[in-house]
């Protein structure tokens, strides 16, 4: 009965929760609840403005950077096109670059360190889809925090994946797709993504 009793209390529990709250909790949430809506809306404008920017005028990106994301330090760079679903969900470090064309669904929290190079096209996602085809059916959907570690380089069109961590000092390879956790201090390629060697503390 003790099992039940927890399971009663963590549904409870979760009824009590916003739609916004589930997600970033991840457990099955309502993309569609107003708040969500309203938040996705407000992102799309900043990303209007954003992408429509003029090339040489760094002081509005800039500012408009900060306004979309959660916090961002020192000297980050964003190059437009850029897309995400909230942005108020992204935490970056200081010395950011990303390059042409990336998207980060960041339905859950994706947390980026310092001194991070994202090459174009590259691809972050926390948002994911039941695999069971009923549920799916239901219109609920899930998301599970990525995080980027410091010093890190992701190579162009590379797929960072839900509940994905990337250690220090890593480099994945152009194309590769992140399903798994990659540790510190190594360079990782290929569908699915594997360690394929170390990086020593001086290599260049």
């Amino acid at each position: 009965m003790i099992g039940s009793d927890h399971a009663i209390h963590s549904l409870t529990d979760t009824m009590a929760l916003t739609e916004r709250e589930k997600m970033l909790a991840n457990v099955p949430y309502w993309a569609n609840d107003r708040e969500l809506v309203e938040l996705r809306l407000a992102a799309a404008r900043h990303l209007h403005r954003f992408n429509h920017s003029a090339p040489d005028d760094r002081a509005t990106r800039t500012q408009i950077i900060s306004e979309l994301l959660a916090s961002v330090g020192p000297g980050c760079e964003i190059y437009p096109p850029f897309h995400c679903d909230y942005g108020k969900h992204i935490q970056a470090g200081k010395n950011l670059y990303i390059n042409v064309n990336c998207t980060i669904l960041d339905c859950n929290w994706v947390t980026i360190g310092d001194d991070v190079l994202i090459a174009p096209n590259v691809q972050i996602y926390t948002a994911y889809h039941p695999i069971d085809p009923a549920m799916r059916l239901t219109g609920v959907e899930m998301a599970a925090p990525i995080t980027i570690g410091n010093n890190v380089w992701l190579g162009g069109g590379a797929i960072v994946c839900p509940g994905v961590t990337i250690g220090d000092n890593s480099t994945i390879g152009a194309g590769s797709v992140v399903t798994k956790s990659i540790p510190s201090g190594v360079v990782a390629v290929g569908n699915p993504c594997r360690v394929i060697r170390s990086v020593a503390p001086k290599e260049t």
